[in-house]
């Protein structure tokens, strides 16, 4: 699972990473560049992407050349 995490006072969004990743690069950036709030924020979860388009195109694959042996008999 991927972790975005975005900064309340500007709109900075981390990169999606693990959890522990992505809340470091925040705390980084309030450290840089808000020291004087306490973090905050919120996080964007979500699963990547990369299985499911992969598994995807494989169906779709595999239905087009069911399609195409079909019409070729």
């Amino acid at each position: 699972m991927t972790h975005r995490y975005w900064c309340d006072e500007c709109g900075f969004r981390t990169p999606r990473l693990g959890a522990a990743d992505a809340e470091r690069r925040l705390l980084e950036h309030y450290a840089a560049h808000h020291p004087d709030i306490a973090p905050g924020g919120h996080v964007e979860t979500g699963r990547s992407i990369g299985g499911c388009v992969c598994l995807g195109l494989t169906v779709l694959l595999l239905l087009l050349t069911a399609v195409a042996a079909a019409y070729r008999h």
